[in-house]
């Protein structure tokens, strides 16, 4: 069937002139083509419809990389295309604009005279038609490790080369060339809908149509044409708001408007980025080798999604933050896929000599961590990021604030995405999407800085001598690292959601909308939910999911070998969403990569190895399995229900299920409401009944599990104990409630008690899992009470509850055993002993 279809497009109309295969020939061995996209012969069928390639500017050279590239791709050649024509032409290319020819007529530069008489042939026949292909060619955009120095002179951009420059670009660039096929346009649908203009007039706006689709292309692959730094920063200096500003400062601090306008100078020369294309290109040369003696390689996951929405759309990347390279890393990737970078929120931290330049040229805006207190700054900051949406500057920040150091998603900040909102509601010419992108590593160069600061260091400074002592991290070998990106937010319809009349939101830049807080919380969930469905399992993952639950984190290597095929297979049948990747390595090979990557050490022993963690190396894998913690939460509750049990109504672990939900659901991002987590649930043990590791009564209304000794209850307790450290974590924070009683504690003091009564805990029985005290998750679970009503404040701030959470704090008996539930409560304090003792002072009598 391939082969009939084929044969006609081999056949019709003539062969290209010989001088041009002749160039072609000659061109041949400078170019390497990728095509967008791969399969671009199944955008034109074969059949009578005549094809015409529609490209934005006429050059020889973009004629001989399209005949390649057609040739490559098995479409038909622009010269075999022209044979189909219904009017008489070379080659059935049409070009949107041309260069002055030097003699002869000199040609319209904006409008296309075949473009015209193809029209007038449709119009005239209304058995032709005429199928339009846009082509998009990029030379130099990608870069490559045979590239130079100097090739990043003359890579692509927004500025009209002439011939020589273009060849020199070819020399040094055609072997990073991107032809980009767009989907074909029905020249007669195309002008159906413009009888009631003159012909002419209708061929300009089907002219202007495709200028537009171009400008678009290149807007994704190159980016947006940007003016100077100062420009930008002039322009920002005379928007209303800043003016307001700066005349605002000057009356309270009694300073002169100039002094007051330089100083938002200062702020803005601070804040702007000073994007430079040869600088980025330079940057990426050196990330290449860069990424080949640190890695093993990058794996990148469903970036078709990103490659179809960002055409025509405002792109907000929201990466999770794991480390430094993340910037790098996200920034390279979009880069060699043919994506341009977006501007980067970085911290003000990183603007040190000789790396805030850089940064700055590699497209870096820089803000500072708290805009409190300084009035003017904020102003000038908002409209920097205004001036970007207006602009069409696609973004990049990271809306958890800092770097994870425990390997979970943090609270979201909603700084920067409330900026966003209140910009589109003033700049709103694109749609904008939100991008969230997941990045998961086998390894982290900060990891030792993480033990430290976690363990109750103070976080070491950025500094110019801090960036050049990390080169010793150039020794250490770091495997894989994989780029998921997951579903696309569109804004609009989140906005529709939460406020209906949302576009009758006035334009005053300093107006807030009594919704805006409403969807900044409801954006900043949905961005880190859309992460997690995103995540990737790599094998270190599974085997700190697998190993760490252990009492000495250790285990043979068929325990851990079925254990990890457990995971793999709850991950397989249940699958947590479609964009979740799994490593393709067997148990086997996950073990022997655990080796390799020197995270676990064999112990041989004549009875069957034994494969271990150190200490050190137990914390560092805590990190990774906090990565996908998420991923098996449903399973790890099931398998808790049983820690104490042998036996268990099945309504029961569904109550117990909906009532512990809320709290794990924000401290994990969970994407599930009430319903389908408890689907979720029924789903999951029936799951362990088919593989034997729960069985049930006829009715399927009692669930058991088999004797503590068995390798069944073993399974159930590696998986369950990655969730105990959460649900012990609310009982610590339940206790404190229920000994201190009402009217005793407020929000803070119960969030610091918390915290040291989890810190002793964690001393006492050697918990090797640093976010276990961590105030922001005490923080978090507060907060769920609070707003559950399941605690309020009182007038004075002192926290009131009902008798029912005795009830709640009496259900922890299901789940945590009595040895553990009386050494919490034993080491619960009541208020004035403790605080005192964390603050040194005496206490005084009553």
């Amino acid at each position: 069937m391939n082969d009939i279809q084929a044969a006609p497009r081999a056949a019709a109309g003539a062969r290209p002139p010989a001088w041009i295969e002749f160039l072609g020939a000659l061109l041949r061995p400078w170019l390497r083509i990728r095509r967008e996209p791969a399969d671009a012969a199944r955008l034109v069928p074969d059949d009578a419809t005549p094809t015409v390639y529609v490209v934005e500017r006429y050059g020889l050279s973009d004629t001989l990389i399209l005949e390649q590239a057609c040739k490559e791709a098995g479409l038909p050649s622009p010269y075999t295309a022209a044979g189909k024509l219904p009017i008489k032409r070379r080659s059935a290319v049409v070009a949107l604009s041309r260069r002055p020819r030097a003699f002869g007529r000199r040609p319209h530069p904006t409008r296309s005279e075949t473009l015209s008489l193809l029209a007038d042939a449709v119009r005239a026949d209304p058995a032709v038609d005429v199928r339009l292909v846009p082509v998009s060619i990029f030379v130099g955009r990608a870069p490559d490790r045979e590239s130079g120095w100097f090739s990043v002179l003359f890579s692509e951009n927004w500025v009209v080369v002439g011939r020589f420059r273009r060849l020199l670009a070819l020399l040094l660039n055609g072997r990073d060339t991107i032809v980009q096929f767009a989907a074909p346009v029905s020249m007669r649908e195309a002008i159906r809908d413009q009888v009631d203009l003159e012909p002419e007039r209708g061929v300009r706006k089907l002219q202007r149509l495709l200028r537009v689709h171009f400008h678009r292309i290149r807007v994704v692959v190159i980016g947006p044409d940007l003016s100077h730094r100062r420009t930008v920063v002039d322009a920002l200096l005379n928007t209303d708001p800043v003016r307001a500003a700066i005349e605002a400062t000057a009356s309270k601090e009694n300073i002169s408007p100039a002094k007051a306008r330089e100083r938002a100078r200062r702020y803005a020369m601070e804040i702007a980025a000073d994007y430079s294309h040869p600088v980025v290109r330079s940057i990426s040369f050196m990330l290449k080798a860069f990424w080949n003696k640190l890695y093993d390689g990058v794996e990148v996951h469903h970036f078709d999604t990103l490659r179809n929405v960002a055409p025509g759309h405002e792109v907000i990347f929201v990466p999770c933050h794991r480390s430094h390279v993340d910037y790098l890393l996200l920034s390279y990737q979009l880069l060699v896929h043919g994506v341009a970078i977006p501007h980067i929120g970085a911290g003000i931290n990183l603007n040190m000599p000789v790396i805030g330049p850089i940064l700055r040229r590699g497209s870096a805006f820089f803000l500072r961590r708290t805009f409190k207190g300084d009035t003017l700054y904020s102003t000038v900051f908002r409209e920097y990021i205004s001036q970007l949406f207006a602009r069409g500057v696609s973004l990049e920040y990271f809306i958890e604030g800092g770097r994870s150091r425990t390997g979970r998603l943090l609270a979201p900040r909603g700084g920067m995405l409330s900026m966003t909102l209140r910009s589109f509601l003033r700049e709103s010419r694109r749609p904008v999407v939100f991008q969230p992108v997941y990045i998961g590593y086998e390894k982290i160069m900060e990891g030792d800085a993480y033990i430290g600061e976690l363990s109750g260091k103070p976080k070491e400074k950025e500094s110019l001598l801090g960036f050049f002592r990390g080169f010793k991290a150039l020794r250490q070998h770091y495997g894989r690292v994989a780029v998921n990106f997951g579903e696309p937010i569109f804004l609009r319809p989140l906005l529709d959601d939460v406020a209906s009349d949302w576009e009758t939101a006035t334009a005053d830049p300093e107006a807030k909308p009594e919704w805006l807080n409403r969807a900044v919380d409801k954006l900043a969930t949905r961005i880190l939910e859309n992460v997690n469905r995103a995540a990737h399992v790599n094998p270190i993952n599974l085997l700190a999911v697998s190993l760490l639950p252990t009492p000495k984190h250790a285990m043979t290597e068929a325990d851990l070998a079925a254990q990890i095929d457990l995971g793999k297979a709850l991950l397989a049948d249940l699958p947590y969403s479609n964009r979740v990747t799994i490593t393709e390595l067997s148990a086997a090979e996950i073990i022997a990569y655990g080796e390799k990557m020197e995270w676990i050490q064999r112990v041989a022993h004549p009875l069957g190895d034994v494969l271990s963690v150190d200490e050190k190396s137990g914390v560092l894998l805590s990190y990774f399995r906090n990565n996908v913690a998420h991923l098996f939460a449903t399973a790890a509750w099931v398998a808790c229900c049983f820690l104490n049990n042998r036996r268990m109504a099945r309504a029961s672990i569904l109550r117990l299920g909906r009532l512990v939900y809320p709290f794990i659901q924000s401290e994990l991002f969970l994407p599930w409401s009430d319903e389908e987590f408890t689907q979720r649930i029924q789903a999951t043990i029936d799951f362990f009944i088919a593989r034997g590791l729960l069985g049930a009564d006829a009715d399927g209304r009692v669930i058991t599990r088999s004797p503590g000794q068995s390798d069944a209850a073993f399974r159930l307790r590696a998986l369950a104990r990655n969730l105990l450290p959460a649900i012990e974590r609310y009982y610590i924070g339940l206790a404190l409630l229920v000994k201190n009683g009402p009217h005793t504690l407020s929000g803070g003091e119960l969030e610091t008690l918390c915290s040291l009564t989890a810190q002793r805990l964690s001393l006492l029985h050697e918990l090797n899992a640093p976010e276990f005290f961590d105030r922001s998750l005490f923080r978090g679970f507060i907060q769920k009470l609070r707003e559950r009503r399941v605690i309020r404040a009182d007038e004075n701030g002192k926290l009131v509850f009902d008798a029912e959470l005795n009830t709640v704090a009496k259900d922890a008996r299901v789940i945590l055993s009595r040895e553990i539930r009386h050494g919490i409560l034993k080491l619960t304090p009541e208020k004035q002993a403790e605080l005192t003792r964390s603050t040194g002072e005496e206490a005084k009598p009553a």
